[in-house]
């Protein structure tokens, strides 16, 4: 997708001005910036992937490995998971989920994890015995995160455990069972550069590690590619022409 207007960004079916409002109230500045309309934004691809269903929440396929939580009751993108303090800052997921028993928080990713160098920025707060007493696994990888022990070149996998512990207090609000979803894409080119197939393949390698060491944690983890969610929909109908166009746009 090349840099592009407004009014270009958001394909058919999808409330436009509802989701420029979440994304205005958000912590992003998506929108002000012109990160949004940028050919590279994870963010376009959130919102016009989840954007459709926010209308039509019945009709959202379940994400793969996560068919236990039942169907979607209501679909948001934008959603802020507010820890157990009012001060400071909070996470934001691109998208979340909820069904009759589950809290499903979307972290979703495009080019992120062969662009950006991760960076471990995990605060004492994170420390404070309030996430519960079944998170010990997300306990480890922080610590051996901070301490250099464990490291991910593709993976930021201290955003995912603040995203955890965010959600983990939402979901204890609102008497629903947490899982944490991150579905990513995996592009085979940037800036008219390949993106090596064993990037990909690492990528995959170092989720299934995250993925083991947060096994059996209160705030349940899973992951799946957009190729493979998409392969969920409907093989024809309108959530089909959607499918399609986000293949044809974002090509994730």
């Amino acid at each position: 997708m090349t840099e592009t207007g407004m009014d270009d960004l958001f394909l058919p079916g999808v409330p436009r001005q509802h989701v420029l409002d979440r994304l205005a109230a958000a912590g992003g500045n998506e929108v002000a910036s012109g990160k949004l309309a940028h050919q590279e934004s994870s963010a376009a691809l959130a919102v016009n992937a989840f954007g459709w269903f926010i209308e039509r929440p019945s009709r959202c396929p379940l994400l793969p490995g996560a068919a236990h939580a039942g169907p979607a009751e209501s679909v948001e993108v934008e959603y802020c998971a507010r820890f157990p303090w009012s001060a400071g800052r909070h996470p934001w997921l691109d998208a979340v989920i909820l069904t009759s028993t589950h809290l499903i928080g979307i972290e979703s990713k495009r080019f992120e994890p062969f662009r950006d160098k991760k960076q471990v920025s995990l605060a004492a707060a994170y420390d404070r015995p309030v996430w519960g007493d079944h998170m010990r696994g997300y306990g480890i990888v922080r610590d051996k995160l901070r301490s250099g022990e464990l490291s991910f070149r593709h993976l930021d996998a201290a955003q995912l455990i603040k995203h955890a512990y965010g959600l983990g207090t939402d979901a204890g609000r609102v008497k629903k069972r947490p899982l944490l979803f991150y579905l990513f894409a995996e592009p085979t080119e940037r800036s008219g550069h390949a993106i090596a197939t064993e990037d990909r393949a690492r990528h995959r390698k170092e989720i299934e590690a995250f993925a083991s060491a947060v096994d059996g944690d209160e705030v349940e983890f899973r992951s799946a590619s957009y190729r493979e969610w998409l392969a969920n929909w409907p093989a024809s109908g309108d959530a089909r022409h959607h499918a399609d166009a986000l293949l044809e746009r974002f090509n994730p």
